[in-house]
């Protein structure tokens, strides 16, 4: 009973899928974050307050708003893949998140359309939280599906990697219009530049998978939330909680750091947002290697308590580094080096909680366990971490939050059952259900 494509694919067709796959998933993801690096803006365009400090808390809050609709998007493009097929649920996740991406883009401001403008935003998040919700789970699905025996992490960490040059194009497109526009020119329209370009989902998205391979998907019971949380619980809520140190990081290290250079440390904004595209070019790179590391081993924990314990003991003494005044160049590298720390065995996670599913329901439990761990520990905390800025007066609040997520982490890890890299192989689905 096959469990994978691996056996039945050439090598340049194997290569094919996963580039449609990796570079289908980066747009996705693009459209989803770039909003993270216009917060400022937009919370000024589109939530008027009395402070500029009420504007972003506003703007942020709605960046948070758009992951309450992942869990939903997990269960409904999850169940179309694993029903009627990988392909179909990701072309779904592809046009829903084009369609919020060309509101976002094309939206009057406030000053235009007054309430409505604030109402339609947050329908644009709601509409990309949707479509992101399946789109993670079922494309790490494909990857860990093509592996071949011994690459399921290489494989599968270049989702991760590719969410990295994800956040690294939203940076650097940031970066240029900053930089090349005045302030009048990026309040007026540069602004939705990040955005229009953001459309290419649309068509290239379409493009690239029209041809993918589907997986030949055994005889088995049609996927439902109630089966897998009676049967899979413990995977389930355990893998919930081991996403809490790997979104509360990227969240944080790479998204919401632009916002708390400039707002918190005094930071050029072209300066805080290179910090982003330094962090995204060495995940993108060290992603694949870590991976490459952990096949050579049968357990996937080891691997994850090193990174994680040198994350808990450096968090501290990073952000000390940067409160304190180290300069702009060390401190980039500071994040960078951190964030690669702290995220960079994340295709890791992501296979081993994979692997602790049945091939007829893994894609929506991953899409479960992504949507829902990254709504509760990743969606709000820039939103969080700013208000607790301004309540406390203190600049350490990022360090605080990111240590109480990589706890938890670490507690999920310990409970995690154990999984091995070849356990679909040798263990058929049918005796797994």
């Amino acid at each position: 009973m096959p469990t994978s494509l691996s056996a039945h694919l050439s090598a340049t067709t194997r290569k094919t899928t996963v580039f449609a796959i990796v570079i289908g998933n980066g747009l996705v993801i693009y459209d989803f974050t770039v909003y993270s690096f216009s917060a400022v803006i937009i919370g000024k365009l589109f939530f008027p307050a009395e402070s500029s400090l009420s504007s972003l808390l506003f703007s942020l809050l709605t960046f948070g708003i758009g992951f309450t609709m992942r869990p939903l998007g997990a269960l409904v493009i999850g169940h179309i893949a694993d029903s009627k097929g990988r392909k179909a649920g990701l072309n779904m996740s592809n046009l829903l998140m084009a369609s919020g991406t060309a509101l976002i883009a094309f939206m009057p401001t406030y000053e235009s359309i007054g309430v409505s403008a604030t109402l339609l935003i947050v329908i644009a998040r709601l509409l990309q939280g949707f479509a992101a919700g399946g789109e993670i789970g079922v494309a790490s699905a494909v990857l860990m599906e093509l592996a071949p025996a011994g690459k399921r992490c290489y494989l599968v960490s270049w989702r991760s990697a590719s969410q990295a040059a994800a956040a690294l194009v939203g940076a650097l497109v940031g970066a240029c219009t900053t930089s090349l526009l005045t302030p009048e020119q990026l309040m007026a329209w540069g602004w939705r530049i990040p955005f229009i370009l953001g459309l290419l989902i649309g068509p290239i998205g379409w493009w690239i998978r029209r041809t993918m391979i589907e997986n030949v998907q055994p005889v088995v019971p049609r996927p439902s939330f109630k089966v897998l949380f009676n049967l899979h619980r413990s995977p389930l809520l355990l893998g919930i909680l081991l996403m809490a140190s790997p979104t509360a990081s990227i969240y944080l290290m790479v998204l919401y750091m632009p916002t708390y250079l400039t707002r918190n440390l005094g930071m050029s904004p072209t300066i805080s947002l290179l910090s982003s595209c330094l962090a995204s070019a060495m995940l993108f790179i060290a992603a694949p290697l870590f991976a490459r590391v952990a096949d050579r081993y049968r357990q996937r924990k080891p691997a994850q308590y090193v990174t994680m314990l040198v994350s808990i003991g450096s968090v501290y003494p990073v952000f000390l580094a940067l409160t304190e005044g180290v300069g702009e160049g060390l401190s980039l590298l500071i994040i960078a080096v951190y964030a690669v720390v702290a995220m960079g065995n994340n295709g890791v996670t992501t296979v081993m909680i994979m692997e602790s599913f049945p091939l007829h329901c893994r894609g929506m439990g991953m899409s479960l366990v992504y949507s829902l761990g990254v709504t509760i520990f990743g969606a709000f905390s820039p939103f969080f971490v700013t208000w607790l800025i301004s309540v406390t007066h203190n600049p350490m609040a990022p360090a605080w939050y990111l240590l109480g997520a990589m706890l938890i982490s670490l507690f999920a890890l310990k409970a995690f059952p154990v999984t091995g890299n070849e356990r679909d192989a040798v263990e058929p689905v049918r005796q797994r259900l």
